[in-house]
């Protein structure tokens, strides 16, 4: 359930509502909208629907709703405007402007991480991405420079005054990833990873979580559930592609999850064609598309020398062909009613 509060309720009134929720043996989960305040109730409500209807007598309440999804943090119900996650200083994912994360997938060198860096954000990238822990299929794949790729990242974050995401594997490293990103990613390997995502709810970063290569809908979702009710509210949803029997593209990109996430739930929604293709001529199509679909903004790859990349070099844009792709993307984002 969700206790939905009056448009002026005073924080005296807010904090009652949370003891007495408390008091009932609940987990409260305040939600701060534009217009009003949501107090989201977690836990067994079998047996205790009557009592928690009693909260609608406190002042300041004006109204006790039932979430009928499975994922009550996650629901558009108790939430309608899509939330705004800032990060770092000045970027906000889910406003009008679009968060474009661009990057090598993974660091190399500080040489090679530093091109990209001032390449992308010259073209107006507002976020950088870059792996230092990379998942392989293959044990025997590059593995990233870990902790070494994580200082880079932090030294790039200087330098260009980006805030950076990258992806963390373990909960052990959550710490030290958290230090030097602004962004903690779960890859699509992990994606149901509960022990990693209820670790991440347990910090305060964002969550950038990529879609598992056959989630639902429903799993995806109440994967971020699992974050949200450690406490964590700033996730950050990725649409990169669902495995199914094609094979002229890596993945196969679902542009209708991005309509039903944009209407089931408040978290921002990211698109990333780099992955979803696996061919970097048809990156730029596909990130056209999702803007049109509602996308909250895009995940690309970006490599000067993509030939010799340690991974995923096919799928990279060179920072020539990304910068003309974001000129033309400021079109697309006029066209839907958003900005770069």
């Amino acid at each position: 359930m969700i206790v939905v509060m009056k448009a002026h309720a005073t924080d005296d009134e807010v904090a009652r509502v949370i003891s007495s929720v408390r008091d009932l043996g609940y987990d409260p989960r305040m939600i701060r909208g534009v217009e009003r305040t949501v107090i989201a109730v977690v836990g067994d409500e079998r047996g205790k629907a009557v009592k928690l209807s009693n909260l609608e007598s406190l002042p300041g309440v004006e109204s006790i709703m039932p979430v009928l999804k499975p994922y009550k943090l996650a629901s558009r119900e108790g939430h309608p405007e899509t939330s705004q996650i800032r990060v770092g200083e000045g970027v906000v994912v889910g406003g009008r402007r679009l968060a474009i994360m661009a990057g090598p997938c993974s660091v190399e060198s500080e040489a090679q991480l530093m091109e990209t860096a001032r390449s992308v954000k010259a073209a107006g990238a507002n976020i950088l991405r870059g792996g230092a822990f990379k998942p392989r299929t293959s044990p025997y794949s590059f593995q990233g420079l870990e902790y070494e790729g994580l200082a880079l990242l932090d030294r790039a974050r200087k330098e260009t005054g980006m805030p950076v995401i990258t992806e963390v594997l373990n909960p052990q490293d959550i710490e030290a990833v958290a230090e030097h990103a602004d962004i903690l990613q779960v890859g699509a390997r992990n994606a149901q990873n509960f022990g990693l995502l209820k670790a991440l709810g347990r910090q305060r970063k964002p969550v950038f979580l990529k879609r598992g290569m056959s989630m639902t809908i429903q799993e995806f979702l109440m994967a971020a559930e699992y974050v949200m009710s450690e406490g964590n509210p700033n996730v950050i949803l990725c649409e990169r592609g669902i495995r199914t029997f094609e094979t002229a593209t890596r993945n196969t990109l679902d542009l209708g999850a991005v309509v039903v996430l944009k209407e089931q739930t408040h978290l921002p929604v990211i698109v990333d064609p780099s992955h979803a293709t696996g061919h970097w001529q048809y990156v730029a199509p596909l990130a056209f598309a999702g803007i049109a679909a509602g996308a909250d903004g895009l995940m690309i790859e970006v490599h000067p020398r993509p030939d010799q990349a340690e991974s995923d070099g096919p799928q990279s844009l060179k920072p020539a062909r990304f910068a003309a792709l974001m000129e033309k993307l400021r079109q697309f984002a006029e066209v839907a009613g958003r900005t770069l």
